[in-house]
């Protein structure tokens, strides 16, 4: 993979090797947003906080094993690692408000492919959303290999974001982009299927 982060469509996908011929050890998967401007009075047009939620779906081929999210930040293996849910969002232009650590290293080779995805826990709809964005970072060089911005919004209170499945002795990283339905991870279960 070259140098410089790849800016992913829906449905691509990029090798998550090294430029340099070896494989990468840990990643972040990082979720920014901000609540987009609104109408809360004559004068004010101060955004609503939205809670959107990350998670981190274990595949064992179709069957999910695990589970990474604000109620269980460490899978049990202890590879992935949500490092804390962020309530409100809005960080700054390219940041990320919740990530999700996963050591590629350490993945028992039972999880296939795991699949990250975003909730609106309070509910509100993605057109209530602006700059939200999906990156994967090389955690030990801070390098962003691959970035998915969310553009257009829309009625959906959820979105399967990308998915990371091993490729080879490697990984890559397919870029999904597909709105769902819920507030939770339980709740968008049926939409993830078809992309298992």
């Amino acid at each position: 993979m070259v140098g410089v982060s790849v800016s992913l469509a829906k449905g691509q996908s990029v090798s998550l090797a090294k430029s340099s011929g070896g494989t990468l050890s840990v990643v972040r998967m990082g979720l920014g947003w901000k609540s987009a401007p609104g109408k809360r009075g004559f004068f004010s047009r101060r955004p609503k906080e939205i809670d959107l939620d990350a998670s981190a779906l274990l595949y064992d081929g179709k069957a999910m094993s695990d589970v990474v999210f604000f109620s269980h930040l460490v899978s049990n293996d202890g590879s992935v690692q949500h490092t804390g849910d962020n309530l409100v969002g809005g960080v700054g232009a390219g940041e990320d408000d919740e990530s999700i650590l996963v050591d590629l290293t350490k993945v028992p080779r039972r999880v296939t492919q795991i699949v990250f995805t975003v909730s609106s826990y309070s509910g509100q709809n993605f057109l209530e959303v602006q700059n939200a964005h999906c990156r994967l970072v090389d955690e030990t060089t801070g390098q962003e290999l691959a970035r998915y911005d969310l553009a257009g919004g829309g009625t959906h209170t959820g979105q399967i974001m990308a998915k990371v499945e091993r490729e080879g002795t490697g990984w890559k990283m397919t870029a999904i982009g597909a709105p769902a339905t819920g507030r939770t991870f339980r709740d968008m279960l049926p939409f993830v299927e078809p992309f298992l």
